[in-house]
């Protein structure tokens, strides 16, 4: 139950286990192929351009900050965890002259703050995190994306864990990049760096004024070999890792299958119930409201005169495995628990048993079956 890798349908593993096909067959063409048009669809990005290259959620980031980024652009970069100082130090590798704009400890920079810095410069790229996986704090991106678009900026989503969990609705919120990895809510093995960018976006790559300063992450380079498969031809620049995009193209089936808003709707439900559980057991949540708090992880602080790594080997005895804390600051005081994809309400009732049980071993005051009744009490709630 760690937020990545997440546990993947039995479809989408049989599909890493076939044998491996040439990466010209005109099979794999048609899959990678339908691939691409079906990650405009969870996207909901009808008329952007999707790049799908081996690689994590950071190759992502870097191919976002590498073809949209000259040396002396400024940038502006919205962070609420570790993420954010990352995206920071990938924009500046290719010149850019960052502005931190760096929320407290379970907050959100404010849109008064976003602005008032917008007013300051002429940012090229507004780059923020929509779930930060070290916090579990949510931004709400349409507000943000239309203060970079007043502003003639390009706006970047870092959607690593939340594409396919979170609502995002990248054409109609003009956000020009949204990017993820493989193997968060997108529900493939680690392994895939996933992106969407907008027209604006590509128009603004074509029209660099100096050369990409990354062979890899060039989209010169890549460009061809994605209009290639989506018009089901065979092309080439770098292997693409074939089973990957077999899983993948499973998984985005099963993910267009339930439907995005229903999709949404499911990951908000358990992650509203399941709040409502770790509250009832007298746990704190890091994110500082309802509001702010991520559907696809939840970022919890550990009970005064609890240890963390007792507690998260007691569940390991019960078969959960969940995350201790990322953020360098408090990383000792907080865990974290996935809730994406495939994930259901047995998987968390099984994560509150075991939370109650460690709980109890080791010391701390618990009603026993509390966290599991107040979970199916807010699921029936909202039925």
């Amino acid at each position: 139950m760690i937020p990545g890798p997440i546990e993947f349908e039995p479809e989408v593993l049989q599909a890493m286990a076939v044998p491996t096909a040439s990466h010209i067959a005109p099979n794999f063409i048609e899959v990678f192929g339908n691939s691409l048009e079906l990650m405009k669809k969870v996207w909901l990005a009808p008329s952007g351009q999707p790049f799908v290259v081996a690689g994590s959620g950071t190759l992502a980031m870097d191919m976002a900050a590498a073809n949209l980024v000259e040396k002396g652009d400024d940038a502006l970069v919205i962070s609420t965890g570790y993420f954010g100082q990352r995206f920071k130090d990938i924009l500046e590798c290719y010149g850019a002259h960052t502005t931190l704009l760096k929320a407290p400890i379970g907050e959100v920079v404010s849109l008064e703050a976003i602005e008032a810095a917008l007013q300051q410069k002429q940012f090229k790229v507004v780059a923020f995190t929509h779930v930060d996986t070290s916090t579990g704090v949510l931004v709400h991106p349409e507000p943000i994306a239309r203060l970079a678009k007043k502003y003639n900026a390009l706006s970047i989503l870092d959607g690593v864990c939340s594409v396919a969990g979170e609502e995002i609705k990248q054409e109609a919120w003009e956000i020009d990049v949204v990017l993820t990895g493989s193997q968060k809510a997108i529900g493939v093995p680690p392994g895939l760096a996933l992106l969407v960018a907008s027209q604006k976006a590509m128009a603004v790559w074509q029209n660099r004024k100096s050369p990409v300063g990354n062979y890899y992450a060039d989209w010169s380079n890549w460009l061809p070999v994605m209009k290639a498969y989506e018009e089901r031809r065979p092309s080439y620049f770098g292997t693409p890792p074939v089973n990957l995009i077999l899983a993948l193209e499973i998984s985005l089936k099963m993910i267009c299958e339930e439907g995005m808003a229903q999709r949404v709707q499911r990951h908000q439900t358990l992650a509203k119930a399941f709040r409502a559980a770790i509250v009832s057991l007298g746990l704190a949540m890091l994110p500082q409201s309802d509001t702010i708090s991520a559907h696809t992880l939840s970022a919890i602080y550990f009970p005064e005169g609890i240890d963390g790594a007792a507690m998260r080997a007691k569940m390991v005895e019960s078969d959960v495995i969940i995350a201790g804390g990322l953020l360098a600051e408090i990383k000792a005081t907080y865990f974290r628990i996935g809730h994406m994809g495939s994930v259901s309400s047995n998987d968390l009732l099984a994560v509150l048993g075991a939370l109650e049980r460690a709980l109890s071993a080791l010391g701390h005051p618990v009603e026993l079956g509390s966290s599991l009744q107040t979970f199916q009490e807010s699921l029936i709630q909202d039925a």
